[in-house]
């Protein structure tokens, strides 16, 4: 009996165009004789869609549309499974589309890839493939995933964060990061992906400009200092707290010394891929790229196991991509962030080492499913007679004392 898998895309994210076409370049890449596949829509409101044309990328230029043919669904958990379930759902008849045996959430950004749809999925008591809620969450907020890396010995900028009771007094704010840092400074938004709301500034003017951009796009901001001198690196991980090895690094080719959204996903995209029309985005398959880096064999053998640490450090698991950079005036690396969903899943870091988009994609589900026989071996409730004789009176100040 195939296993059923559930795909979730889409969801009220900055990046959920991109998310789209991520899911449905994996799911034409997934073992169709090993898996039932069900493809599972999120809208911008976070309401679930299923129906034959969720997978299809030319649909997607007309979403209204698309929600026509298609069928609302909730997730209900009914004893020990998980159905897919009609909404609204109708007075008479079965109301259940299907039953789920996992989930795979290839979804990018705030609200979806930061642990929040993770922990639903995870109340549920549906395996999940990627990284847990803790480390989703980590890895999406920069400043605690910083924390984290610097105190586990892994080389970060030094960096700042500023919320939006700060920007109240601009001026004052901007008093305090012309104190902590020399230009030109980074600002970037704390919890978004996709160079979405980041910009560089070398004056006040433009730290006043990016400072507005960041806060647009997030309560939080980081500040930190720009490299000059910079190359990009990135590396992708797959494994599990375990084991877990590095892909082939590749070296961003960007048109301006930020890497912007458009370099990321529409400036490359020519040509389709499986299931796309031609001229389409291949999300992060088309960015222009060296594969392999520019780099010494000393630097590869750096970044990857530097790639490893961080993503076992973090408790990440399945597939993740760890941007680096470099300080070509010191040759100094730091670790720039972590995606945990990363666009396109990273496919294309691993094809250069012989592994097959399928064959990822079939280790990350394997990983998931072991995730999941290792959490029934623990024991998350026991019987006790605490509720016994307990009166709520008024005035009573709990059990806890």
């Amino acid at each position: 009996m195939k296993l059923k898998v559930a795909v979730l895309f889409g969801g009220k994210s900055t990046e959920h165009e991109i998310s789209i076409i991520s899911a449905i370049q994996a799911i034409g890449s997934m073992n169709k004789e090993k898996y039932e596949i069900i493809p599972v829509y999120m809208t911008k409101n976070n309401d679930y869609y299923v129906g034959e044309f969720i997978d299809k990328i030319e649909e997607y230029t007309h979403i209204p549309e698309l929600l026509k043919k298609s069928t609302q669904v909730i997730w209900i958990k009914d004893g020990d499974r998980v159905n897919l379930s009609r909404y609204p759902m109708k007075k008479f008849g079965n109301n259940v589309i299907t039953e789920v045996d996992l989930a795979f959430p290839i979804v990018h950004g705030t609200n979806v890839e930061d642990g929040t749809l993770q922990g639903f999925l995870a109340t549920l008591g549906l395996p999940v493939v990627g990284c847990d809620v803790l480390s989703s969450a980590v890895g999406m907020n920069k400043y605690v995933m910083k924390t984290v890396l610097r105190d586990n010995g892994i080389p970060v900028l030094d960096c700042k964060c500023y919320t939006w009771k700060d920007y109240e007094d601009v001026d004052g704010l901007v008093s305090q990061i012309e104190a902590a840092f020399s230009y030109p400074v980074i600002i970037k938004p704390l919890n978004l992906g996709s160079s979405i709301g980041i910009k560089k500034a070398s004056d006040r003017e433009q730290l006043l400009e990016a400072l507005e951009l960041g806060f647009e796009f997030s309560k939080k901001i980081l500040v930190e200092h720009a490299i000059s001198e910079l190359k990009e690196i990135n590396c992708s991980v797959l494994g599990d707290y375990e084991s877990a090895e590095a892909s082939e690094c590749e070296e961003p080719v960007n048109s301006d010394d930020i890497l912007s959204f458009e370099d990321k996903y529409i400036g490359g995209g020519k040509g389709g891929s499986k299931g796309q029309k031609s001229g389409g985005s291949k999300g992060m398959a088309s960015l222009k790229r060296k594969i392999p880096a520019d780099i010494t064999s000393e630097m590869r053998d750096r970044i990857r196991k530097m790639a490893v640490d961080a993503f076992r450090c973090l408790g990440c698991s399945g597939v993740s991509r760890i941007d680096f950079m470099i300080d070509k005036s010191t040759n100094e690396v730091y670790l720039n962030e972590i995606n945990t969903i990363p666009g396109s899943l990273s496919f294309y870091l691993w094809e250069p080492l012989g592994m097959k988009y399928e064959h990822l994609l079939d280790n990350m589900i394997q990983l998931a499913l072991k995730a999941d026989r290792e959490n029934r071996k623990v024991v998350y409730t026991f019987e006790t007679n605490v509720l016994e004789g307990v009166h709520l009176g008024g005035g009573s100040k709990g059990t806890k004392g």
